[in-house]
């Protein structure tokens, strides 16, 4: 049954054309978008015809106008719907609404889109946070000049601004980039802050402009650029970790959505779709196989100890007794200028834990006084920065020497050294807010006391790459005990699943072949009592108090020694440390605690140099007859009072 078309008001007339055309085409679907509305108009209709025969209908002109603007109604109503893209960290979702619709229907729309139990997100029309579309809103989609098309930038509750209408949980299951809750090291929020470019002076000889101006010659470089690293001495292999993110957040996009994943090597929990390991596994749950690549970046580019001394202390235990020695290092963390946005960890002690130490092992012992150390160590402004540890054999004791067995022909660290780095490293993580844990990688390092090419004493620092971190973390790193220089991965086995690792490796022909590590070359896992008190005062030949207490191994023994301790006292010394004041460090002095520990002293029978400078009973030595000297020729410590050497029978001078 077909109807005829009234459209003798103005505005609807444009409907006539339309049932010629439609007449024309002599098939059903046939004159374009405006027949096809007319056909659903006039199924409804016949379906309210037959519904409510007896229902009353409008007569006259009023009913010749509503049959007539159903059509051009329900086209009216098409138009209205408009799509709208919702851009979120996730990616980006279309959502239909009309442009009549409220901010707050809006919303519940995109909340059910993309999995919101509760409004734990922000929706801004512009990228930078600002025109916030909230809830509490009566304005409509037409209001707020959202059109069909409109691009929108949702953030969830960790990423977006302040807003008293939405609540603050995240939905589970949502990837929150970034964790911008947490506080990162001073020296990383400071280097974050600086331009980090490296500026170049005006070339005379290719630069062709004026003093103003600047050319590829002259304008300033990315601090990750790798050429201009290759070409400093000596080379840098590694660019430095925060110039690593300026290349990851210099895009166009300026590093909106970067993330900074830690390698995990276990079995995802919670898949429910299959029985747990060994009888079961999916590509949901199960890890990624492992390719070992040379890390581009490091966390630390230098190490550096404060003044010799330091060093030397440490080594005095090898050359007392030949067996290998182990300590915390214990200092801050500066900006190295040498660098583009480099890291210094400057050493300002040297702790060293109880251990038992032979010529070719050593072997960490329970440490009771673990806490008190870094509590020390916090008041004096010092953090654990790294361990150290001695791998020194004598080769000529006449001359001094030491064996030099490190090299590129053998290992630069074992197997065992590398796994016990990334234990200290996993133990240290870096604090970072690019990283949805948190943390990323560490700034923990590694020094080792061994021989050089010139077979004297020297000081070498590593550190173990993200990589090793994570197979160390998840237990599927063993060392190899006939090859120092090889680990090995772990195969899976019932009670733990172990990722394929592999590494890539030069062939004879001069291919690259990827080889499964079993066995691993490490070199893919490394980036590069009161008697002894007085006795240690009596060889003190400075004249400054200051100077004389500031030694982080007399502190820790003023605090933890079992006679008298000064924990509760020694706040006002540490801080006179920590800020090198003379005049702070001599108020102390002047308590009644020093003074009992100078009677302490006095009483075993060691006169300290000075002491009546600092109000002590009794005359005073010279320090130089009481003191221990090392030998010219082998470097060995030998007893005070002796005229030829212990070790190597050469003559004291």
């Amino acid at each position: 049954m077909r109807g005829p078309l009234v459209g003798p008001e103005p505005g609807f007339g444009a409907a006539q054309p339309a049932e010629r055309v439609l007449r024309g085409t002599g098939r059903r679907g046939g004159g374009g978008r405006a027949a096809k509305l007319e056909r659903r108009w006039r199924r409804r209709r016949e379906a309210g015809a037959e519904a409510g025969a007896g229902a009353a209908r409008p007569v006259g002109r009023q009913a010749a106008a509503a049959q007539g603007s159903s059509p051009e109604a329900g086209a009216a109503a098409m138009a209205e719907s408009i799509i709208v893209r919702v851009q979120s960290p996730d990616g980006v979702k279309r959502i239909t609404a009309t442009k009549r619709e409220t901010a707050a229907t809006f919303l519940k729309k995109v909340a059910k889109e993309f999995g919101f139990q509760n409004n734990g997100f922000s929706v801004y029309i512009n990228r930078n946070k600002t025109g916030e579309i909230t809830a509490s809103s009566n304005k409509s989609l037409n209001l707020l000049k959202i059109k069909h098309g409109d691009l929108l930038f949702l953030f969830p509750s960790s990423l977006a601004g302040p807003s008293s209408e939405m609540e603050t949980s995240t939905p589970p299951g949502f990837k929150a980039f970034g964790a911008p809750n947490v506080v990162e090291d001073e020296i990383d929020q400071y280097l974050s802050k600086q331009d980090g470019k490296i500026y170049r002076s005006r070339d005379p000889q290719l630069c062709r402009h004026g003093p103003l101006g600047k050319c590829v010659h002259c304008v300033p470089l990315e601090p990750f650029d790798e050429d201009y690293l290759n070409h400093l001495e000596p080379p840098v292999k590694h660019m430095s970790f925060h110039a690593y993110i300026r290349k990851l957040t210099g895009g166009a996009d300026k590093g909106k959505f970067v993330a900074l994943e830690n390698i995990s090597c276990k079995i995802k929990s919670g898949c429910e779709g299959h029985l747990p390991w060994p009888n079961g596994i999916c590509t949901k749950c199960q890890p990624s196989a492992i390719t070992l690549n040379r890390q581009k970046y490091r966390h630390v580019d230098n190490i550096m100890f404060e003044n010799h001394t330091v060093a030397d202390r440490f080594l005095d235990f090898w050359r007392k007794t030949g067996n290998q020695h182990f300590g915390y290092l214990y200092g801050r963390y500066t900006e190295h200028k040498d660098i583009p946005l480099g890291i210094r960890a400057e050493v300002a002690a040297i702790y060293e834990p109880p251990q038992i130490g032979t010529q070719n092992s050593l072997e960490l012992l329970e440490d009771p006084k673990a806490d008190v150390v870094d509590e020390i160590a916090a008041k004096l402004g010092l953090r654990k920065v790294g361990w150290i540890f001695t791998d020194l054999v004598s080769e000529d004791t006449r001359k001094g020497t030491v064996r030099y067995s490190r090299n590129k022909d053998t290992y630069f660290l074992s197997s065992e050294e590398c796994i016990t780095a990334g234990d200290f490293q996993n133990k240290h993580p870096n604090i970072c807010r690019l990283s949805p844990d948190g943390h990323f990688g560490s700034k923990f390092v590694t020094a080792v006391a061994t021989g050089g090419p010139d077979n004297q004493v020297h000081f070498e620092g590593y550190q173990v790459s993200n990589q090793c971190m994570a197979l160390v973390r998840d237990e599927c790193l063993l060392p190899c005990k006939d090859a120092p220089e090889l680990g090995y991965a772990k195969e899976s086995s019932s009670e733990q699943y172990v990722p394929d690792v592999f590494y890539k490796d030069i062939d004879k022909f001069g291919n690259e072949i990827t080889q499964l590590a079993r066995p691993l070359p490490v070199e893919y896992l490394i980036i590069d009592d009161f008697h002894s008190l007085a006795t240690y005062l009596s060889q003190n030949t400075s004249s400054v108090f200051l100077d004389t207490i500031s030694d982080f191994h007399l502190l820790l023994f003023l605090v933890t020694n079992e006679v008298m301790p000064l924990q509760d006292s020694i706040s006002l010394l540490l801080e006179a440390v920590r800020t090198r004041n003379e005049e702070l460090a001599q108020t102390w002095k002047k308590s009644e605690q020093w003074a009992t520990i100078e009677q302490l002293c006095s009483t075993v029978g060691v006169q300290l140099p000075g002491l009546h400078e600092y109000g002590a009973i009794g005359g005073s030595t010279h320090a130089t007859t009481a003191a221990m000297w090392a030998c010219q020729h082998c470097t060995f410590m030998n007893q005070p009072g002796t005229g030829h050497c212990e070790m190597c029978s050469l003559p004291r001078t």
